[in-house]
């Protein structure tokens, strides 16, 4: 039961992204909902804070005229990863400095390339490799698929999240070896195992059902 409401939830973060694509040129692609948060190794505020930079990102980059832009925003740990296509580098370097004067934003990883934006078609393909990654990350077994946030940009995967180094190794070993995934990027912060522990929250567990009222008369 678990591992299903582990795929459910996943899968759910992971559409989200499509389904902001198809009527938005600049989306903000991290948010992945309250029922996550609680086993996510940032805190509350920095979660909040990460939600915060990529809509106020989205919002000041949306705000220029420039033409022929698909930019995806995917803020984790107070850091930036910029992709998607811009038409010239000038738009490349303003999207960034922007980003950049974003309130919270404490690092940048501009992953953007000058080119035609891609297809509708291509963005869905992207998302489906975003989603198998996931669920191999959840049938793999080999650490909590929770712990890694995935983004895809024109099938190149970027791996994201506050992980051990066997925890990094296991889930660069399965995007690699995901159909159809062009390349792999990691842009990891490594922790110590102690400190994973410590950030960890163990699952809830579910109350017991009620004991039936006795039949005493």
């Amino acid at each position: 039961m678990k591992r299903l409401l582990a795929i459910g939830a996943l899968l759910g973060a992971a559409l989200l992204p499509l389904l902001l694509q198809g009527c938005l040129p600049v989306v903000a692609a991290g948010a992945s909902g309250g029922a996550l948060a609680a086993f996510d190794r940032r805190s509350l505020g920095t979660q909040t804070d990460d939600e915060s930079i990529e809509w106020k990102a989205t919002a000041r980059v949306g705000e220029k005229p420039w033409e022929n832009v698909h930019i995806n925003f995917t803020s984790f740990n107070r850091r930036v990863l910029i992709t998607g296509e811009v038409p010239s580098e000038q738009v490349r370097s303003e999207v960034e400095n922007i980003v950049s004067a974003v309130p919270q934003v404490q690092g940048l990883y501009n992953e953007m390339t000058v080119g035609p934006v891609t297809s509708f078609s291509a963005r869905s393909n992207d998302s489906y490799i975003t989603t198998r990654v996931k669920s191999r990350f959840v049938d793999a077994g080999k650490f909590n698929a929770i712990h890694v946030k995935v983004v895809t940009e024109a099938r190149v995967v970027y791996l994201l999240g506050l992980v051990t180094q066997r925890e990094a190794d296991a889930a660069v070993q399965v995007a690699r070896t995901t159909s159809d995934v062009k390349k792999v990027v990691t842009l990891f912060e490594i922790i110590s195992d102690g400190k994973a522990k410590e950030l960890d929250v163990s699952m809830p567990k579910s109350n017991p059902p009620a004991a039936p009222p006795s039949g005493g008369g």
